[in-house]
C-alpha cells in the first residue's frame, strides 16, 4: 500500500472561544492499473507496420515476388503468340479499328501463311516417329559396320586380331561415361532446376516492371524520370478523355500498340508519331497537351505536340525530367575567337533545338521580328543575331533602340546611326531614320541592273514605342499608328515591300504584341517570325501566324521567367523538321560585357565608322565639315561609302547627291578625291587639311 498523509485542519465554525485542531489521515490515490500486455502489443505492431522501414521492405518482398507472377504471364503470352496465329489476329484488329482495312487484308494473310506451316509441322510430325526409327537403325546398322571396319584395318595395323573390337569397345566406355556424369548431375540439376527457373521469370518480370504500381519504389510510383514506353505512350492518350480513342484502343488487339511508330531518341527527350484512329483529330490531342503530359507523367513545358506530314498523325516530343530546365552552352560567338559571319551564305549561330542540335538562322534578304512578354530575353537574342552579322563587314547598321537602357551600346563605332532613347523625340528621329533607308531603297532601285549594293540592315527595338507615338509632324501627320498617314507604319511598310531585292532589311523586336502596337501588315511582311513567352494564344497567332499555330507553336504555353531565351521560330531561313511549321529554339545567352567584347572585333574588321546619335533637322549644313564627320577615323573611304553616310547624317541635304555633287565641293577646297586599288576614294587628311587652311583664312580676313 501506499503511504498516508497526515492533514491538519481547524474547527472556525465552533462558537467556542478556541478553535479545535483536528487530524484527518488521507489515503494516497489509488495507483493507475497496468496496461495489459496484449495492449502493448498491439502498438508496437501497429508502430512497426506504419514504420517507413518495415513498409518499404514488405514492398520490395511483394515486389520480387510479383515480379516471378509477372514474368511468368510474359513468358505464357510470348510461347502463347509462338504457338498461335494470336499476333495477327490482334494486328488485324488493331489494322480495323485504325481504319486501314489494307494493313487488315496483310496481317489476315500473313495469318493464313502461318497457320499453313503449323499444319505441315503437326503432318510431319505424325510421321517423324516411324522416320526417326529407320533412320536410327540405318544409322545405326552403318555405325556398326564402320567401327567394325576400323577395327580390321586396327588389326591388320598391329597384327593383333582382338584389335578388331577396340572401336566398338571405345564407343561403349564413352557411352558408359556419359551415363556416368549424367546420374551425378542429374540430381543437383533437378533441384536448381525450379530455382533456375524462377531467376528466369524473376528476371522478365523485373525487366518489364510487371508488378504494380503500389509495389514499385517511390520514385516509380511518383513517375519521376519513368522513361516512356509505348505502354505509357497508350495509356497516356486512351485517358485524355477522348471517347473516340479509348474505344478505338479497346477494341484493337494489341491494346494499341500499333498506333505508334518506333520511340527513338531526339536530343534530351524522346519522339514519336502516333497514327490516330478513325473519328479523333489531330486538333483534340493539341488541345489536351497539359492532361497528355501528366499522363506521360511530366509538366506541361516538356511535351510539344507537333503535326508531321502523314495525315490523320501527331509527333510528340517529350523531354527528360527537368531537362529543359538545364542551362546551354555558351554562344560560339563567345568562345571562338576566329568566327566571322557571313550574311550571304552563313547562318548565326543562334542555340539549339529541343534535339540537343545546334539552331543556325540564314538572315540573307529576310525581314525579321521578334516578340514576347517584357523580360523574357527578346532584346539579347536579338542582338545575338545583330552581333553576328556585325562580322561581316560589309553589313550596314541604322540602329534605334526605344528603351534606351545601353543595351545596344556596343554598337557605336559599327552602326551609321545609333539612336537610344524612349521619349516622343527619339521614336521622331527613328522615324526620319527608317525613311532616309526608304530613299536609299528607292535609288538602289533606280540604280542599273545587276549593281551590287551591301546589306543594310534597319533594325528597332520596342517597335511598339513607334506605333504608339502620340506625335504628329508639322503638316499634321502621325509618327504613330498604322493607317496609310502614318509615318513609321507606311516607313516599315515601304521597306517590307521592296527592300528584300536591294539588301534593305527592317528588324524589328516588340513586346506584348496586339493589333495597336503591331499592325498586321507589319508582321506579315516578315520573313523570319520568333516569339518568346506570350501570355495568349491569339498573341500567338500575331506573332506567329495562323499556319505556325495551328501546326502545333505554342510560344503562350512558355513560361514567363522560367524559359527565358527559348523562341518558337517560324522561317524559311532555320531548318524545320519536316511537316512542321515552326520550331523551338533554346538561344546561347550573350553577356552584355561579351557583347562589347565581340563588338570590337567586328569595329577590328572595319576602317572606323562614324556613327551619328541624332538625325539633325532644318539646319544649315557645312557640307565640307559633314564630309570630314562621315570619313570618321579611317585615312581614306570610298566616294560612294561617303555618300551614304552623308545621307544618313541629313537625308533632306545629302539624299540626293551624286559623285559629282562630292567631287565640286572636294575639288573647291583642294581636297579632290582619287583613285586607290581601282576606286575612287577621299583621303581623310587632304579633308581635314583644306578644314583647316579654310578656317585659318577666314580668321586673317576677320582680322583684316
Amino acid at each position: 500500500m501506499g503511504d498516508t498523509v497526515v492533514h491538519l485542519h481547524k474547527d472556525t465554525t465552533s462558537a467556542e472561544p478556541s478553535p479545535v485542531t483536528t487530524l484527518t489521515v488521507v489515503p494516497d490515490p489509488a495507483p493507475p492499473a497496468p496496461v495489459p500486455l496484449w495492449v502493448r502489443s498491439g502498438r508496437a505492431v501497429k508502430t512497426a507496420v506504419t514504420h517507413e522501414r518495415t513498409r518499404t521492405a514488405a514492398r520490395a518482398a511483394a515486389r520480387h515476388t510479383l515480379y516471378v507472377a509477372g514474368g511468368a504471364r510474359i513468358v505464357a503470352r510470348r510461347a502463347w503468340d509462338a504457338r498461335t496465329p494470336a499476333r495477327y489476329e490482334r494486328g488485324m484488329r488493331a489494322a480495323e479499328a485504325a481504319g486501314n482495312y489494307e494493313a487488315a487484308m496483310e496481317w489476315e494473310e500473313r495469318g493464313q501463311r502461318f497457320r499453313e506451316a503449323r499444319h505441315r509441322r503437326r503432318m510431319d510430325l505424325l510421321h517423324s516417329p516411324v522416320d526417326a526409327a529407320k533412320g536410327a537403325l540405318v544409322g545405326t546398322g552403318m555405325g556398326i559396320g564402320g567401327l567394325v571396319a576400323l577395327g580390321v584395318v586396327l588389326a591388320i595395323a598391329n597384327k593383333d586380331v582382338t584389335d578388331v573390337i577396340t572401336p566398338v569397345m571405345a564407343v561403349i566406355e564413352f557411352i558408359r561415361l556419359m551415363i556416368t556424369i549424367v546420374s551425378v548431375v542429374w540430381g543437383p540439376l533437378v533441384t536448381l532446376g525450379p530455382f533456375l527457373a524462377l531467376l528466369a521469370l524473376w528476371a522478365v518480370g523485373s525487366k518489364q516492371q510487371a508488378a504494380p504500381a503500389w509495389v514499385m519504389p517511390a520514385h516509380v510510383r511518383n513517375g519521376e524520370g519513368e522513361p516512356i514506353t509505348p505502354s505509357i505512350v497508350v495509356k497516356a492518350l486512351r485517358d485524355l478523355g477522348i471517347p473516340a480513342m479509348r474505344n478505338a484502343i479497346k477494341e484493337m488487339g494489341d491494346a494499341g500498340a500499333s498506333m505508334l511508330s518506333p520511340i527513338v531518341i531526339a536530343g534530351c527527350g524522346v519522339e514519336v508519331d502516333v497514327t490516330l484512329p478513325s473519328g479523333v483529330s489531330t486538333n483534340e490531342i493539341q488541345q489536351r497537351r497539359r492532361k497528355l503530359a501528366e499522363n506521360l507523367s511530366r509538366h506541361e513545358h516538356e511535351v510539344f505536340i507537333t503535326i508531321p506530314t502523314a495525315a490523320r498523325t501527331v509527333r510528340l516530343w517529350v523531354a527528360d525530367s527537368g531537362a529543359l530546365d538545364e542551362p546551354i552552352g555558351p554562344s560560339p560567338l563567345v568562345t571562338d575567337e576566329t568566327l566571322t559571319g557571313d550574311y550571304a551564305k552563313g547562318r548565326a549561330p543562334w542555340g539549339q533545338d529541343l534535339r540537343g542540335d545546334a539552331a543556325a538562322i540564314s538572315l540573307y534578304q529576310r525581314h525579321f521580328l521578334i516578340t514576347g512578354l517584357s523580360n523574357q530575353g527578346k532584346t539579347a537574342a536579338l542582338r545575338a543575331l545583330a552581333l553576328w552579322l556585325a562580322l561581316d563587314r560589309s553589313v550596314q547598321f541604322l540602329m534605334g533602340d526605344l528603351k534606351g537602357a545601353g543595351d545596344w551600346a556596343m554598337f557605336d563605332g559599327l552602326a551609321t546611326v545609333l539612336i537610344q532613347g524612349p521619349t516622343d523625340e527619339h521614336v521622331i528621329e527613328v522615324t526620319e531614320m527608317v525613311e532616309g533607308a526608304v530613299d536609299e531603297m528607292n535609288r538602289r532601285l533606280q540604280a542599273p541592273p545587276g549593281t551590287a549594293f551591301p546589306p543594310l540592315i534597319v533594325l528597332v527595338d520596342e517597335a511598339q514605342q513607334a506605333f504608339m507615338c502620340p506625335a504628329v509632324d508639322d503638316e499634321k501627320r502621325p509618327y504613330g499608328g498604322s493607317k496609310a498617314t502614318s509615318r513609321y507604319f507606311m516607313a516599315v511598310r515601304k521597306i517590307h515591300n521592296q527592300g528584300r531585292a536591294v539588301n534593305v532589311l527592317m528588324w524589328q523586336g516588340t513586346q506584348d504584341p496586339t493589333d495597336q502596337n503591331l499592325p498586321k501588315l507589319v508582321r506579315e511582311g516578315a520573313h523570319t517570325r520568333a516569339s518568346l513567352a506570350l501570355g495568349t494564344e491569339s498573341q500567338a497567332r500575331m506573332a506567329l501566324g495562323d499556319k505556325a499555330v495551328d501546326g502545333g507553336a505554342a510560344p503562350n504555353l512558355l513560361r514567363p521567367g522560367l524559359d527565358k531565351g527559348t523562341v518558337v521560330v517560324a522561317s524559311d531561313g532555320i531548318e524545320i523538321p519536316a511537316g512542321q511549321a515552326s520550331i523551338t529554339v533554346r538561344t546561347h545567352y550573350i553577356s552584355t560585357d561579351d557583347a562589347h567584347v565581340i563588338a570590337d572585333r567586328a569595329k577590328a574588321l572595319r576602317d572606323g565608322v562614324t556613327t551619328l546619335h541624332a538625325i539633325e533637322r532644318g539646319q544649315e549644313r557645312d557640307p565640307l565639315a559633314d564630309i570630314a564627320a562621315a570619313l570618321g577615323d579611317a585615312s581614306r573611304v570610298p566616294t560612294t561609302d561617303v555618300l551614304k553616310r552623308l545621307a544618313a547624317l541629313n537625308e533632306d541635304a545629302y539624299g540626293t547627291w551624286t559623285n559629282g555633287d562630292l567631287k565640286r565641293v572636294l575639288d573647291a577646297h583642294g581636297a579632290e578625291p582619287y583613285k586607290s586599288d581601282g576606286r575612287m576614294v577621299v583621303a581623310r587628311e587632304r579633308v581635314l587639311r583644306a578644314l583647316a587652311n579654310r578656317d585659318s583664312d577666314g580668321s586673317a580676313s576677320a582680322d583684316g
